[in-house]
């Protein structure tokens, strides 16, 4: 039997589910493609290889085990891409969500099942149809659910449009006794500049009381002065679109002084050290090509309470 638990991004992480690329077919049309990232690496000939995606996958295991993570892998589907855990589901408090995605992922899923199975019914909530959400657009942080969203005339043109403003309503029910905030963030189908694919693309806390921003992620810009009155200013690393690019808040915790990130994000990373976290280096720049990095790799089902 397996009871999640997750209630923040920071806290010792004990069981995770991590993603798998083996067998995950060959190059996406550029139409194909899920995000305007992916897009830009197919049309310049630099998509991913997929031996490439196994090996730093298999750091990524490596990394996560010597310290005391217990990995699960999904089954391999062939011909799917099953490397973005996190898009599938996501864990509030006890209860594992299972997420709307997009239709042609729903394989994905499936090939988790097994798990799913050792989780009792009551600790799984099935996400009605006109809810939309991604588990990167959910941050867990004590009290709060962190929401990314959008809310635009445009929604149904945009496949990068993952959330709706029907999941802040959802999940405020379901957890009435957490506060939901929204944050609407800025989406595009082809400039992977002006793209925010999940909130975590743009933010995401860290430690105790810290947390990484990249402004130009969100629409608004109070929901900005929202997160540097909560965190203080002082407690705040801001980046800027290049790195929003590179997707340098989207690390994983494995505890509130120990988080995994890619070697090349240097300034991160000594910002992250300056403040007592210890950061391992796990090189990721091929799944980053995707449009996804650590935390997108990664659904946690239990973190130490």
């Amino acid at each position: 039997m397996l009871i999640p638990s997750i209630s923040n991004e920071t806290n010792q992480l004990l069981c995770v589910l991590l993603g798998v690329a083996d067998q995950s077919g060959s190059t996406p049309t550029y139409d194909e493609a899920y995000d305007p990232k992916s897009r830009l690496h197919i049309a310049n000939g630099t998509y991913p290889k997929e031996i490439d995606l196994i090996h730093q996958l298999d750091l990524m295991q490596e990394a996560l085990q010597k310290h005391g993570v217990d990995v699960r892998r999904p089954k391999i589907v062939p011909n799917c891409n099953q490397i973005f855990s996190r898009d599938i589901a996501f864990v509030v408090d006890h209860y594992l969500l299972l997420s709307n995605i997009l239709p042609a992922r729903n394989q994905e899923i499936n090939a988790i099942q097994f798990i799913i199975d050792q989780i009792p019914s009551e600790n799984i909530l099935s996400i009605p149809n006109h809810v939309h959400v991604e588990g990167g657009d959910v941050v867990v942080h004590n009290e709060y659910l962190f929401v990314g969203y959008y809310n635009q005339s445009d929604y149904a043109k945009l496949v990068t449009a993952r959330t709706n403003a029907n999941a802040l309503k959802y999940l405020s029910e379901q957890f009435p006794e957490k506060e939901v905030i929204g944050f609407e963030l800025h989406k595009s189908n082809d400039d992977p500049y002006a793209n925010t694919l999940h909130l975590d693309c743009c933010f995401q806390p860290f430690g105790k009381n810290l947390a990484i921003i990249c402004p130009d992620g969100f629409m608004h810009k109070e929901d900005v002065l929202w997160i540097e009155n909560h965190f203080g200013a002082e407690n705040l690393f801001v980046t800027d679109k290049q790195s929003m690019f590179e997707m340098q808040s989207n690390l994983l915790s494995i505890r509130s002084d120990l988080v995994i990130s890619d070697p090349t994000f240097s300034e991160v990373n000594n910002w992250l050290n300056s403040k007592g976290i210890e950061v391992i280096s796990v090189a990721y720049d091929q799944i980053s090509k995707q449009a996804g990095l650590f935390r997108c790799t990664t659904l946690p089902l239990i973190r130490k309470a």
